[in-house]
């Protein structure tokens, strides 16, 4: 069945939007809820403004994310943690932390944007992962460093 999307339904598409789904999902969810209407001349005449509007508001929204990448990509990250003697960490780095040290630098970072396979459990520097939009991605290095000690000069030295 084909119906005109009103609102913009994930992983099926935008409002303004023809789309093909089958005929359950669209009378028990899509047509009911609002989301979709049955496609005449004068459905897709009444949605073409807004349609117009948002893909708008999509083009800038995906200008920023792009800015965003390019201003992160590069960046470092320094924190401290509790470590034991074989630099160990006794608690983890995780995503939030990396957002939040991102975010005191000044960058519009949230923190489902930033990718670790798993929470950081020892000191040093790796690089890190932040996924702006599908296909948009930086690189910046985090360097942990044990609370009670300094940072190595080896890895001082890396950071200038």
């Amino acid at each position: 069945m084909k119906v005109l999307l009103c609102e913009d339904v994930e992983k099926l598409g935008w409002l303004g939007d023809i789309v093909e789904v089958k005929n359950g999902y669209a009378r028990n969810y899509l047509l009911p809820q609002g989301f979709a209407m049955i496609p005449s001349e004068a459905n897709i005449r009444s949605l073409a403004e807004e349609k117009a509007r948002r893909a708008e508001i999509r083009r800038l929204a995906r200008q920023e994310k792009e800015r965003l990448a390019q201003a992160v990509n590069g960046a470092e990250v320094s924190l401290t943690a509790k470590a034991n003697q074989q630099g160990r960490l006794f608690g983890s780095i995780t995503e939030k932390d990396i957002a939040e040290d991102l975010r005191r630098q000044g960058f519009a970072v949230a923190d489902e944007m930033i990718r670790l396979d798993g929470p950081i459990k020892e000191v040093g520097s790796q690089d890190v992962v932040l996924k702006t939009a599908a296909d948009l991605t930086a690189t910046l290095r985090v360097h942990v460093a044990a609370e009670d000690q300094p940072v190595d000069s080896e890895e001082e030295a890396n950071r200038e």
